[in-house]
């Protein structure tokens, strides 16, 4: 099965290489204009199959394409792949335009391909077991950043994404009720985004996301509580459990990898899957544009503020 891999930046080289470069079973195709770049990378993973464009990379054939370029780039990336019916990865967000996401995932459903976002969290060890808590009360994600204001869209969907996507996929069927009841919360100054707190409440369940971008220390921490029961995991490795007055202690393993950890190593798998497998994945598209357009309802409270 031949593979595409466009894009070999930072997150490609820290998060993703690493995995698919060493996958038996598949062949890859690199694809960046940056010549020494592609050279160098393709000589490290034993790639012999390297492109300088995407027109050179529909060519030779892939079944399918992992896009680590720019976001600006995501949308006439991925839609010149989906126009020549090849399944793709691509990095969140799809794009910082609401009406450009919506378009790439409709190209998709019309298209029958596979389209997923790297919403690793979803696929993090820690996380997966959150998710098995029953009937969760109260779910709390916070993300904080060392003293690093951003822009108020960049923020939200380069970062912030990450916990409003968690805090949907920890919600599971509550998902859609809770989204109807938001309450946000911020600070904005001259467009820079310093912190931001949302909401979601539903009959039985609350779920609260935050983002303090000026903090001291970087750091992601999620709770869930339900009865008797109290589960928190800090920075995805570690996992207290409180129960009955008494606190229960895990965490991973020493020699677990760091992008296992953090859901990289099975979101690459799945992916791999769905197109060895050729499942359809209407849902977990809908779903994940789902996911942006609350990010877009929140940026839009937070200008509005």
């Amino acid at each position: 099965m031949k593979i595409g891999v466009i894009g070999l930046g930072d997150i490609a080289q820290k998060a993703y290489l690493p995995i698919i470069g060493v996958k038996r079973g598949i062949e890859l195709v690199f694809c960046t204009r940056d010549e020494e770049k592609l050279n160098y990378l393709a000589d490290k993973y034993k790639v012999n199959s390297k492109v300088r464009s995407i027109d050179e990379l529909i060519e030779t054939n892939i079944k399918a394409a992992f896009v680590h370029a720019a976001t600006i780039a995501h949308v006439s990336i991925v839609e010149k792949l989906l126009n020549n019916n090849i399944d793709v990865y691509v990095d969140k967000p799809i794009s910082y335009s609401i009406d450009e996401s919506r378009r790439i995932v409709n190209l998709a459903k019309e298209k029958g391909l596979k389209l997923m976002i790297g919403f690793n969290r979803r696929y993090a060890p820690m996380y997966q077991k959150l998710k098995e808590i029953d009937s969760p009360a109260m779910i709390m994600l916070e993300k904080n950043r060392l003293s690093k204001p951003q822009e108020v869209r960049e923020a939200i969907y380069d970062d912030f994404i990450h916990i409003i996507d968690t805090m949907r996929f920890l919600a599971g069927d509550e998902a859609e009720n809770i989204a109807q009841n938001i309450t946000v919360d911020g600070i904005v100054k001259d467009n820079l985004l310093y912190q931001v707190t949302v909401k979601l409440r539903g009959e039985n369940l609350t779920v609260i996301g935050i983002m303090n971008r000026d903090s001291g220390v970087n750091e992601e921490n999620a709770q869930v509580i339900a009865s008797n029961n109290k589960v928190v995991v800090k920075d995805l490795v570690e996992m207290s459990t409180y129960k009955d007055g008494e606190v229960k202690v895990s965490r991973v393993n020493d020699w677990s990898p760091m992008l296992a950890n953090r859901g990289f190593t099975n979101i690459v798998d799945s992916f791999l899957s769905l197109i060895k497998e050729d499942k359809f994945t209407i849902s977990s598209i809908s779903d994940a544009l789902k996911t942006h357009e609350l990010c877009e309802l929140i940026i839009s409270k937070l200008l509005k503020n």
